[in-house]
């Protein structure tokens, strides 16, 4: 088993390799700063791909929910975020309880808590998905 850092960004060794075949420079930088571990050893609070967060933020009364996709699957409107989007790249790999932030495409800085993990693939035994 491998030793994890609270702090530390963790991604499933599937995740990791899809991830390289988007081929985006923005998402480069994340993975170079990534552990990848076997899926069955990913915490069950850690944020993986196709993963349903509930996450708050001051501006909304309400916490939402949202599931982090590959590009193809993205409907914000539904709450399907792509991981390619830099909400979607904020909350890859992190924990339950994080606040993640990140800029608007107009330089506005967001910030959302991650509040549950609603869904977690690994954590429901689909370690391919």
């Amino acid at each position: 088993m491998t030793a994890v850092l609270s702090g530390e960004l963790l991604l499933t060794e599937l995740d990791f390799a899809r991830l390289l075949k988007l081929n985006s420079a923005a998402l480069r930088e994340l993975l170079d700063d990534a552990s990848a571990l076997p899926s069955p050893e990913i915490p069950a609070d850690v944020v993986t791909m196709n993963s349903r967060v509930l996450v708050s933020d001051d501006a909304r009364a309400a916490p939402q929910t949202l599931t982090l996709c590959y590009p193809p699957d993205a409907d914000p409107h539904a709450g399907r975020v792509s991981v390619l989007s830099p909400v979607g790249a904020a909350l890859l790999g992190r924990r339950v309880g994080s606040e993640v932030s990140w800029r608007t495409p107009t330089g506005e800085r967001r910030a959302l808590r991650i509040e549950a993990l609603l869904f977690q693939p690994e954590a429901s035994g689909d370690y391919l998905a």
